[in-house]
């Protein structure tokens, strides 16, 4: 029998999130709301390290971070193959 894992909101997290910014103990909360203590830290590091772009959602889940890498590893790429044929092209001009 497979158990479903339950799927918390944006508003649920920023709650739990505000309620250990307050100075409740994050046991507490755990118990109250009945969750793991590990994932109530979870949420408050990323919340931390994302401020207002926390908990974007299904489907969003990639960071503006996460895309700016991947533009830079692209523009590398291109980088070292623009400069692969420019070598190329200047040792067939060397040539003739």
């Amino acid at each position: 029998m497979a158990v479903k894992r339950r799927a918390f909101s944006r508003d649920f997290k920023l709650q739990v999130v505000r309620e250990v910014e307050a100075g409740k103990s994050q046991a507490q909360i755990a118990r109250e709301h009945e969750i793991s203590p590990h994932l109530i830290s979870r949420w408050c590091r990323h919340h931390r390290k994302y401020k207002g772009r926390a908990f974007p959602g299904h489907g969003h889940a990639r960071t503006d971070e996460a895309r700016i890498a991947s533009l830079e590893r692209m523009i590398g790429r291109l980088t070292m193959e623009n400069d692969l044929l420019k070598k190329v092209l200047h040792k067939l001009e060397e040539e003739t």
